[in-house]
């Protein structure tokens, strides 16, 4: 008998294989999320990761399972349902298939890949479709909905028809174009003379400016072993942000622990002569941002592109910005080592100094 989805409500009445989440019952977990139950040999930069290791190694306790779980629908926690549910087919397509997850959950790809236009392909194609004919990430709130459940309905639709696109992108050209042209004029645009990246490999920051905001996959895909952005745009117009790569439990390198953004939210304030004032997201959001803000975002809002939300004017000028934020840092993480496998409370615990 073949796996099959359960919506995850249903985690206890069968074993059952969570994926990309966490649930009490679970007869294995193939997830990234910090603190996860996941078989040290199956732990992976993304929960798709896990998974493809997974299938490889057959006599995985809990494999056995054929209940498959998660409790959001995103394109990493997908394709590691999707994988488990077509293993022969997945373990054919693996490295595309860990350029999809990475992609869809870090916004990092080598462009230089060969398969990096295909899987930049089946990432637009599932975002498309999955805002056409549903609701966008992190939208269910809004339509007083819970994720766990209203994704299921996700699930139904995508699994039985993503295989096509995989093997034939031309089939989902109508739904993936549209966004998949905004993101090559993005990453032609990073990979002009217009633009130019600063490393700060101490801490992990890497710093870019380029004259106007790009997709988060043209941004973010130059920034691959870095946990930090600092976007500096024409206008003096600016964001810095956390990587989602520091809110999972990352297994190919060590990073610094989150810090709370309040003090340098602070210092910036005190020095801001624009109308607005620069406010910032705690330590556990997926993507914390610290900007300057008028209207409040939402949470789909700060998960979408930069180019898709106004980026306010500072007085501060981009020099100064860059020192002041590259400087506190430095201060802050003097001392901390880079590793693996920070727990919240060690991770709030050097935010509070101790």
């Amino acid at each position: 008998m073949n796996k099959y989805f359960v919506p995850f409500r249903q985690l206890r009445q069968q074993p059952t294989i969570v994926v990309d989440s966490t649930g009490q019952g679970a007869a294995l977990t193939l997830a990234h999320w910090r603190g996860a139950a996941t078989p040290e040999p199956l732990r992976d930069d993304t929960s798709a990761g896990s998974v493809l290791r997974a299938l490889r190694q057959a006599a995985t306790p809990g494999l056995e399972a054929k209940a498959v779980t998660t409790n959001h629908f995103d394109v990493d926690g997908f394709v590691g349902v999707w994988a488990l549910l077509n293993p022969e087919l997945a373990l054919q397509h693996e490295h595309l298939l860990r350029l999809v997850a990475t992609l869809g959950d870090f916004r990092e790809i080598n462009w230089a890949d060969a398969l990096a236009d295909h899987a930049l392909q089946l990432v637009c194609w599932l975002n498309a479709e999955e805002k056409a004919r549903f609701y966008e990430p992190f939208g269910a709130p809004a339509r007083r909905r819970r994720e766990d459940e209203a994704s299921a309905e996700k699930f139904e639709w995508f699994l039985p028809r993503f295989a096509e696109v995989l093997l034939d992108p031309e089939t989902g050209r109508a739904a993936w174009e549209p966004e998949y042209q905004r993101v090559k004029q993005g990453v032609a645009l990073m990979q002009s003379p217009a633009t130019m990246l600063r490393r700060y490999p101490e801490v992990g920051l890497v710093v870019v400016r380029t004259p106007r905001p790009v997709s988060y996959y043209a941004l973010f895909g130059p920034t691959a072993g870095a946990d930090m952005v600092l976007s500096i745009y024409d206008g003096q117009r600016y964001e810095f942000e956390y990587k989602y790569t520091t809110w999972i439990d990352l297994e190919s390198r060590p990073t610094l622990p989150r810090l709370p953004l309040l003090e340098l939210a602070t210092q910036l304030n005190d020095q801001e002569l624009a109308p607005h004032r620069w406010t910032f997201d705690g330590i556990t959001d997926t993507g914390p941002l610290l900007r300057l803000s008028g209207k409040t975002l939402t949470k789909a809002q700060r998960y979408a592109d930069p180019d898709q939300r106004p980026i306010h004017a500072s007085s501060i000028p981009a020099e100064q910005l860059e020192a002041e934020i590259v400087a506190f840092f430095r201060r802050r993480y003097a001392g901390i080592q880079p590793r693996r496998y920070w727990s919240w409370a060690e991770i709030r615990e050097v935010g509070e100094g101790r």
